[in-house]
Parts: structure tokens; sequence; C-alpha cells
């Protein structure tokens, strides 16, 4: 099974035991490290989550893909936080980080960079504006590569 269907079967095993617990579902990774595959669960909720719920969601998804069986090799499966520089993979991600310090790069130079760290102030019809230093960015969604929290130091 290709790697975005196991994402895909994941994520529809996932979801409604999360969306009653209170918990988001950020991302699923199917990877390849050294001889090893790694299904990873990144999941947070309001106020943050913890070990105790890391362990339940595990025990719930682990006997989940016991019974569908999507992936036939062998894989180490780990549930955990997205950390304080979370990835903003969906819209919605974008519009709840308003406010926030992030990090993003673009598909091609908009204002002549493709890098942008500095506050998100905005995100209104698809443009995400940035504020780096003095100056304002508005940053199409649809050029958005990669969209992070980021720590100010």
């Amino acid at each position: 099974m290709s790697t975005s269907k196991i994402k895909s079967v994941v994520e529809q095993l996932v979801t409604p035991f999360l969306d009653d617990n209170g918990f988001q579902l950020v991302d699923v990774e199917y990877v390849k490290e050294g001889s090893n595959y790694f299904l990873r669960v990144f999941v947070d909720k309001e106020g943050g989550i913890d070990i105790d719920d890391c362990g339940r969601i595990s025990e719930f998804l682990s006997a989940k893909l016991d019974e569908a069986d999507p992936i036939s090799d062998a894989y180490f499966l780990e549930v955990s936080s997205p950390g304080a520089e979370r990835p903003l993979k969906k819209a919605d991600d974008v519009a709840k980080a308003v406010g926030k310090h992030v990090y993003v790069t673009t598909y091609e130079p908009i204002d002549g960079a493709k890098e942008f760290e500095g506050r998100l102030d905005s995100f209104d019809d698809g443009v995400l504006g940035v504020t780096v230093g003095r100056r304002t960015h508005a940053i199409p969604y649809d050029k958005v590569a990669s969209a992070r929290l980021a720590i100010v130091f």
C-alpha cells in the first residue's frame, strides 16, 4: 500500500476517536529510517497533550490498526505532540495561528524571498499577512510550501 494510502487509512481510523475526546489530528507520517518503518501520529488539544493522552490514543489506534491491517511491513507506532514549532498543515491551522510567530517557505519568491519568519498578522481571502521587521508581506496560501509556528529567542 502506498504511503499516501496508509496515511489516509490511519486518518480515517483515528479521527473519530480524536474528535470524541477533544483532540486534533495534526499530521500522520509513514517513513523508513534505516531498516525500520515508523508510523508517526501527531496530535494536539487545547492546552496541549500529555503522556497519558498519547498512551490512550496509541492503545486505541494500535487496536484499530491490528483489525484493519493496512500496513504489511513491521513498523513502530509513535503518537506524540507536534511540539512547540507545530506545522501548520491546513488553512484552519493557519487561521488559528494569527497573532503568533511563524516560519513560512514559499514555492517561488515573493517580494524577493522564499523564507519568511515573523508575526502572522492576518489570514484573509487566502492570503497570509506576515510581518518581518517593519515590512508586511502578502503571501498567497497556494504559494506556501510549508508553514509552522516558530519560537522567538
